[in-house]
């Protein structure tokens, strides 16, 4: 299987977790929910891993904004603002712009790591009621 190939299949499936994740949202399935969006950060960091050896001439990450607000933005809007990006990243793949697909899963994963916060927090806050 050529590189290009596994991105895209790692991408699909990475939007595949963010869609049954959205779901579970939908259906107030914590668990569910929680393991979806753990599902989704290991494939956007093997994402990123993949770029990072096969493209690391094309791209300098050290550019892209690492410092999106992300405070305001509710889980559901963030969670779409990730399929849309994997979408957009795929679609990049396909045409062979990698460094747009390199960004796009790099940004995602910022988005995913908040969400990932989010759940922490809710986690332990719960705890802190029992």
């Amino acid at each position: 299987m050529i590189i290009n190939e596994k991105i895209l299949m790692v991408l699909k499936s990475a939007i595949t977790y963010v869609e049954t994740s959205m779901l579970a949202l939908n259906k107030k399935d914590d668990n569910s929910f929680a393991n979806g969006i753990w599902h989704v950060a290991a494939e956007l960091e093997y994402l990123l891993f993949l770029f990072s050896i096969t493209y690391k001439n094309e791209s300098d990450t050290s550019i892209w904004n690492r410092n999106i607000e992300l405070k305001k933005i509710e889980t559901y809007p963030m969670l779409i603002e990730v399929q849309n990006l994997l979408n957009e990243a795929e679609k990049f793949v396909v045409n062979e712009k990698f460094q747009y697909a390199y960004k796009n899963v790099y940004i995602a994963r910022h988005y995913i790591l908040r969400v990932q916060q989010d759940i922490t927090k809710k986690k332990r806050g719960a705890l802190k009621k029992e």
